[in-house]
């Protein structure tokens, strides 16, 4: 299963979000009680939000790909694949937590949870060989999207990815030693050059540690 699925569906709910202004409503009824961690523009801040979700939802098959890519090239394949093909079923069959939901409200569901399994996998990977397994870090912009989403639902959303992650780790799909045998550290800022879509660069303010740090996009 390639991206040209994932690609078509984000272009359908975006036909759909231009002729129903369905997620710009939604947005409307939530700027003013996001966390205030979240630095928004003073003007046109619904097309901002929504600008963000959208690029946000973009960069799943973009880092899909990049992921394959590397992964092939580094013989990373057989760690990944387990990964990547869950972060695919998320928008091939979504999950029933996120039914009722549709066009770009349902996406940013569904891109969450496979922005925050890449997350997940590589924090634990990281604690367990000082080492993430691929080179993305969207920590920045899942934090703000679960702002976004809205508790209690965004905290259901990392439950099951939790509960997959337990998984991939109980029967050994991922969290293997010889993954960590790979060292492809040498290669990760070329392959960050390569591939843009790995950096977070969208861009929303978020306060950190008292400090606005500014996500921008290309």
């Amino acid at each position: 299963m390639d991206t040209v699925n994932i690609r078509q569906a984000i272009a359908t709910a975006k036909a759909h979000e231009h002729t129903s202004g369905q997620l710009a409503h939604l947005l409307k009824t939530r700027t003013n009680s996001l966390h205030h961690s979240i630095q928004l523009p003073p003007q046109n801040i619904v097309p901002a939000l929504l600008n963000f979700i959208i690029h946000y939802i973009d960069q799943v098959p973009e880092f899909i790909d990049a992921v394959d890519a590397i992964a092939n090239e580094c013989d990373l394949t057989d760690y990944t694949e387990p990964v990547m093909s869950i972060a695919k079923e998320f928008f091939i069959r979504p999950p029933h937590l996120t039914d009722g939901h549709e066009g770009l409200n349902a996406l940013m569901d569904e891109s969450y949870l496979a922005h925050r399994l890449i997350e997940e996998v590589n924090d634990r990977f990281m604690s367990c060989y000082n080492t993430p397994l691929v080179p993305i870090d969207m920590t920045r912009s899942n934090l703000i999207i679960h702002h976004l989403i809205g508790e209690p639902f965004a905290n259901r959303l990392d439950q099951a990815v939790r509960l997959i992650t337990d998984n991939l780790q109980n029967y050994d799909l991922v969290f293997v030693p010889d993954a960590c045998k790979k060292d492809r550290s040498a290669r990760w800022a070329s392959d960050l050059q390569r591939w843009p879509c790995l950096v977070d660069n969208l861009s929303i303010n978020l306060l950190l540690n008292g400090q606005a740090v500014r996500i921008m996009i290309h």
